[in-house]
């Protein structure tokens, strides 16, 4: 049976470590088993508390199949512990998988197990992982990555969603698709993170004249916002815009226009019935197609699906 450890401390996130869990522990084929940097209580971040069997001192390295790094708050101290780093990497030499969810791939980076990996995290974590580890290649919207034998994980339930995809590659589809059944889970979930993520994706104007075309592209996303219209707006010349633009708000002035046009299709598709036709002449898209495409390329999945998906959350709220 394959042994499964999932990596606890102090002021972790509980579904990282539940979600997966109940996926593997259904199966039936693994033997799952929790280490923490001590055996004894660990409490989570969200005030309960999880007895761990084990402490990473007297749980042998050698025996781990796949090795699971829990994220959580806890994680930003945990990466400073020696002893803990030191297991993870003696884990890392013998273990079959390395994997993490959410935040717990920054324990892994600290151990210096993910040099030049491609991995993913919750998007809210991105910007810090790229900061403090550029050796790192980062992409925060796939819901999981495999690289290699690093698998990584987005936040909290996409612990889930790597779970059974870590079953599947074991045992086959039938099996993981008989969990993702019992747990009423997509075996595989349309989309990515962007569909649920709300992204800080611009950087605040350091001018006035760039605060007030980015004030007027808010205050009516779908009105006329040609190169020259925002121009005229900044009292800027069309070159000159366009290079303070993107200096000061990191992206072109079009490509903001589109950005704060899907994210006001968003909120227009979680919130109300308007026609996506309609929607798109309101915000500026001119025809459904158009927006559809924009839609999809920016959020992964398509308005319809999206509007089912988060109008179908309000009814359960």
């Amino acid at each position: 049976m394959q042994r499964v450890a999932f990596l606890i401390y102090d002021d972790f996130q509980m579904l990282d470590l539940t979600g997966p869990h109940e996926v593997f522990s259904f199966t039936g084929r693994y033997e799952c088993v929790v280490v923490a940097p001590r055996a004894g209580l660990v409490r989570s971040s969200g005030g309960l508390s999880v007895h761990a069997p084990h402490g990473v001192a007297d749980f042998p390295p050698g025996t781990v199949d796949t090795l699971v790094v829990v994220g959580g708050n806890g994680v930003d101290q945990a990466r400073h512990d020696p002893a803990l780093l030191g297991w993870v990497s003696a884990v890392a030499r013998k273990a079959r998988r390395l994997t993490s969810v959410c935040s717990g791939v920054i324990l892994l980076a600290a151990a210096g197990l993910l040099d030049g990996c491609r991995v993913t995290t919750h998007w809210g974590r991105e910007e810090q992982l790229r900061a403090e580890f550029p050796e790192l290649v980062v992409d925060s919207d796939p819901i999981f990555i495999r690289d290699g034998r690093v698998w990584t994980s987005a936040g909290v339930t996409a612990g889930m969603d790597l779970a059974l995809a870590l079953v599947e590659a074991d045992h086959g589809r039938e099996t993981a698709h008989k969990a993702a059944r019992e747990l009423v889970l997509f075996l595989r979930r349309p989309g990515s993170q962007s569909q649920f993520s709300v992204p800080l994706w611009s950087a605040p104007p350091a001018s006035d004249p760039i605060r007030a075309v980015l004030a007027s592209i808010q205050a009516d996303p779908g009105a006329r916002h040609s190169i020259a219209d925002l121009a005229a707006d900044s009292g800027l010349s069309v070159r000159h815009l366009q290079r303070r633009f993107s200096a000061e708000v990191g992206v072109p002035p079009a490509a903001y226009v589109e950005r704060v046009r899907i994210e006001a299709a968003r909120r227009a598709l979680a919130e109300g019935d308007e026609p996506v036709a309609t929607l798109a002449r309101r915000l500026g898209f001119g025809t459904g197609e158009t927006l559809r495409r924009a839609f999809h390329r920016n959020v992964g999945v398509a308005p319809s699906d999206y509007r089912a998906r988060f109008q179908g959350m309000k009814e359960f709220a």
